[in-house]
């Protein structure tokens, strides 16, 4: 029988977006009443359609915010308990209020809660990982073995003399643990495992089924918590119910349709830290239709990539800004796809344009004006470029 965290997660779409929009404009305007406003555009919010009149914020606009106004660059932020730091370096808050991260729903669905001891092998030093999954287990009543990394021989004997029956970490590393346990002749509890911070392999999956370990993975930040967490194997990652998630295009605030890959925005809902429109720099899309599990909020389909596709031609930078910049200057256009390839010992530069009505001539002013470069201009009927959400493509390669 499918256990839910609480009864959020079996609303009605319209019940979700009316009390998500209440929440949002909160988060809009507490940011809106802060000393040192980082929003525009606030008051143009009537809907959850309004959000693409919102500014992306991005990581490079924090590192530069905390660096004019350390430590968080003017957000507001209020509760917190602990300062993190992630590299870049990037400044983040935590607090100790239940659920604070949003790990609860996770780990309800992992099937961990009162009675399980959780082995958390994320790191403890600095970085939030080790803390946001502690705050969760807190939630859902488990106790916690505070293990961080590395040390595995410590690490099995700790699990083995404690109990532990669930593993917090890596997907990677508990298979390091199990091994390192059959090595010493140990037998470990663990049969729950709550993984993130890297990708789940189908083998490594299966090799931990075979073992009789149920392992799930949630998609998490730094800066914004948990954002969605698998139920059930091959069905996706389920939004949070604590944000919002928007895929668009990369270098745009512009939502792409449902099951096209595009960038993952989020905008969180806690008030104590009001990120709204955090671009992710990963790649996803919208997995149509509801999880079989119950749980009823939108599904994505994980990993997908990385949207920050900066690539260097012809000595030149091409980023995906420039690249929504140029289509917005093209008369009929409605995406474009810079491809970078070699001919010889040089670079070369194609660039599709996907509309109606294209002049090719105005395409190669275009795009010697935005990109700075020469190349060759394809005219492309509606529909054809793909809808994988790369809009800059490097098929060189180098031979050494």
């Amino acid at each position: 029988m499918t256990t839910f965290y609480n009864d959020l997660e079996t609303r009605s779409q319209a019940d979700r977006e009316t009390a998500q929009l209440a929440a949002l404009l909160g988060q809009i305007k507490i940011v809106d009443a802060a000393e040192q406003s980082c929003l525009t555009g606030g008051d143009r919010v009537q809907s959850f359609d309004d959000l693409r009149h919102l500014p992306v914020l991005r990581k490079s606009d924090l590192v530069k915010w905390q660096t004019e106004t350390p430590p968080f660059g003017g957000i507001p932020v209020s509760n917190i308990t602990h300062v993190f730091q992630s590299p870049g370096p990037i400044y983040e808050p935590g607090g100790s209020s239940t659920d604070w991260w949003r790990f609860a729903r996770f780990l309800t669905a992992c099937g961990i809660g009162q009675g399980d001891i959780v082995q958390n092998c994320f790191g403890y030093h600095l970085t939030p990982a080790g803390t946001m999954f502690e705050n969760g287990a807190r939630a859902v009543g488990a106790t916690v073995l505070p293990a961080g990394t590395g040390q595995t021989e410590l690490q099995v004997q700790a699990a083995a003399a404690i109990g532990c029956t669930a593993y917090a970490g890596t997907p990677d590393y508990l298979k390091v643990i199990l091994e390192k346990a059959d090595a010493m002749g140990v037998s470990l509890k663990i049969t729950k495992a709550a993984v993130s911070g890297g990708a789940l392999f189908p083998q490594l999956r299966q090799f931990y089924a075979d073992r009789g370990i149920t392992c799930l993975q949630a998609y998490a930040t730094a800066d914004l918590g948990n954002i969605a967490y698998e139920t059930t194997p091959g069905e996706g990652l389920i939004v949070d119910e604590g944000v919002i998630v928007e895929i668009v295009t990369p270098g745009t605030g512009d939502p792409v349709p449902d099951g096209d890959v595009g960038e993952v925005v989020v905008t969180s809902l806690n008030p104590d830290y009001p990120l709204i429109r955090f671009a992710t720099g990963d790649l996803s899309a919208v997995l149509v239709g509801q999880s079989p599990c119950g749980r009823t909020n939108m599904r994505i389909k994980g990993w997908m990539g990385r949207a920050d596709q900066t690539t260097k031609i012809k000595g030149m930078f091409v980023r995906p800004e420039q690249v929504a910049t140029l289509v917005s200057r093209i008369d009929g256009a409605t995406r474009a796809r810079v491809i970078a390839d070699r001919d010889g010992d040089s670079d070369t530069m194609t660039v599709q344009v996907e509309g109606t009505s294209l002049d090719e001539g105005a395409i190669s002013t275009a795009v010697q004006d935005v990109l700075k470069l020469k190349g060759t201009v394809m005219c492309c009927d509606d529909g054809t470029l793909p809808r994988d959400g790369i809009v800059i493509e490097d098929r060189r390669t180098y031979d050494t």
